[in-house]
């Protein structure tokens, strides 16, 4: 019996029994790191969750959102980049521009073609704005008072409520500062005529001031519109070019007719715990919503109500019911891509569902792909995401393979008309002649184990002696910054001109266009200038500043995200 282990031994180390047993060595190895393999991927998957998703796009636009740039607005976590910012690399759908040269050509030309006329007019009778000769003198003057600006396309001018009277209208955007896009403006003339029917420019009223020229939008059907942008809507390079100052017409979109609604097919995203985070995160699965929603040809239906993150409000805490178009440009979402009101939606689904047999198909778990849904014949595909996170989060769909199927539309994003209107608005106020600084003091600056030099940098005294040398004596100084008081920067005061985004809180205030108009969407209740609106148009001013100065580019030099963290942010 103790002789049998050794015989056993000595036949399994026999050369016909090696690579049997050299065979099932190999094997018992690939099964060991076959279990290790997953063991480790499955623990990652369950801690998981990337610091912003904002920066984790498989597609193009990852390059344009993750910016080397450390600067403070571009990468801040409290403004999001839009579609109209996705225009800086469009410069040439900006290059139809206006000069005071072309105008005086023009005028000349006009002025030979009457001089030789006889001058016939009767002095009782009003103006006729729409004179050549008129419209020349308008446009003349106006490139020549306002130095500041491009012009890009004028109105025709239409009588005032004088007989010499004139309102203009025309679209513009800053020589200098960053923004892309463009604003619109509308003011009254005044102008003489004389007894040689030569007319003259007296003087130009104030901002919006021409309110008959400015364009009466006829209101939209209604209808779903289609997957592709409407006719018009696109200028070169494929972008369209926003214009603040229009009137916004933000109605909901609704449904024609029953033949209508059966005729789309929809995509719906319902739970999930995107709810209450930062609008980056919001943007970022929204679009991948979207993104589908283009991808299966589909109508996505929306929520148009947003839970609002404490990061901006004043009772900080996370509130529900913002109304999408507080922040967002509907009108433009609602005319380039397919979308309607989930509310909306369930009404007529209700209604129509069991008499024309409409069919839901439920999908339940965020990896399967768009791909595996694009056979599905069901009237409405309907994503459920449950309670867990991350698994839970909406922009999954498009994480990994399928990034590089759906693409998230960013071009159909832009933000608020209104919030822009007052940008400009602001810009027009200071003649669009000023320079910039962002000042971000608060929590950061407390901490000086992650920002030890940020107090002592951003203080008066600091901000003073480093603008010194960059910032002529007496210039407009618009600073955008997280000090609730203003009277902190009361030594610059003695040096610049300085404006804060509260000094024309006014535009925003009870009696303001914005806050009637933002009332109406919120069933006439009052809707509070939140932080994220601040943040937005403070930002956007900023951008517009002739000379610009950045935190953490200009005025420190502690990295945004904390010590040793610039050359990271950098990479």
């Amino acid at each position: 019996m103790s002789g049998r282990p050794g015989l056993h031994r000595i036949r399994s180390t026999r050369p016909e029994n090696l690579g049997k047993n050299t065979l099932h060595i190999i094997a018992n190895i690939c099964l060991t790191v076959f279990v290790i393999a997953a063991l480790v991927v499955t623990i990652i998957a369950a801690i998981y969750e990337p610091d912003d998703p904002l920066f984790n796009s498989p597609t193009n636009i990852t390059t344009f959102l993750s910016s080397a740039s450390n600067s403070t607005f571009q990468s801040d976590n409290v403004v999001v980049r839009t579609g109209e910012d996705l225009l800086a690399a469009n410069q040439t759908a900006l290059a139809t521009l206006i000069h005071v040269t072309d105008a005086a050509e023009t005028m000349d030309r006009s002025t030979d073609e009457t001089s030789s006329s006889v001058c016939e007019f009767d002095p009782k009778e009003p103006l006729d704005c729409r004179d050549p000769e008129v419209f020349q003198s308008m446009m003349q003057k106006a490139i020549e008072r306002f130095k500041d600006i491009h012009f890009n396309r004028f109105g025709k001018p239409t009588p005032g409520p004088e007989g010499n009277t004139c309102d203009m209208a025309w679209r513009f955007r800053p020589k200098k500062g960053k923004a892309t896009g463009f604003n619109k403006d509308y003011r009254r003339f005044v102008i003489n005529r004389s007894e040689n029917c030569t007319v003259s420019v007296v003087s130009i009223g104030e901002y919006h001031s021409g309110v008959n020229a400015r364009k009466k939008k006829k209101k939209n059907k209604n209808q779903i519109p289609g997957y592709e942008p409407a006719s018009g809507m696109q200028d070169q390079g494929g972008f369209s070019l926003p214009a603040a100052g229009e009137i916004v017409n933000d109605s909901l979109p609704d449904v024609e007719s029953e033949r209508a609604f059966i005729r789309q097919k929809y995509l719906i995203y319902v739970g999930g715990g995107d709810r209450c985070k930062s609008m980056k995160h919001y943007l970022w699965s929204f679009l991948c919503a979207l993104g589908e929603a283009r991808y299966l040809k589909r109508t996505l239906v929306m929520d148009m109500t947003l839970c609002l993150s404490s990061i901006y409000t004043s009772s900080k805490l996370d509130e529900e019911g913002k109304d999408f178009r507080f922040y967002f440009d509907f009108e433009h979402l609602k005319q380039a891509a397919s979308v309607l009101d989930q509310d909306q939606f369930w009404k007529h689904w209700e209604k129509w569902q069991r008499k024309d047999k409409l069919s839901l198909y439920l999908v339940e778990d965020f990896r399967v792909s768009p791909k595996h849904l694009t056979g599905v014949k069901h009237s409405l595909i309907m994503r459920k995401f449950g309670f867990v996170e991350p698994d839970n989060y909406w922009y999954g769909v498009c994480e990994a393979e399928t990034g590089s199927v759906v693409k998230r539309p960013w071009h159909l994003i832009r933000k608020s008309r209104r919030l822009m209107d007052l940008v400009a608005v602001i810009g027009s106020k200071l003649n669009w002649d000023y320079d910039s600084v962002h000042v971000i003091r608060g929590e950061k600056a407390r901490n000086q184990d992650l920002w030890p030099n940020l107090a002592q940098d951003t203080s008066p005294e600091a901000l003073l002696s480093t603008l010194e040398n960059k910032i002529e004596d007496g210039r407009n100084v618009y600073i955008a910054t997280n000090v609730p008081e203003t009277s902190f920067f009361e030594p610059l005061k003695h040096k610049y001109a300085t404006h804060f985004l509260d000094d024309y809180k006014d535009f925003w205030g009870d009696r303001s266009e914005w806050y009637s108009d933002t009332a109406k969407l919120n069933n006439g209740a009052a809707v509070e200038f939140d932080g994220y609106m601040r943040a937005s148009v403070d930002a956007e001013l900023f951008l517009r500043g002739k000379k610009q100065f950045e935190t953490f580019n200009d005025l420190t030099k502690d990295c945004k995200d904390g010590v040793n963290t610039c050359s990271t942010a950098a990479s």
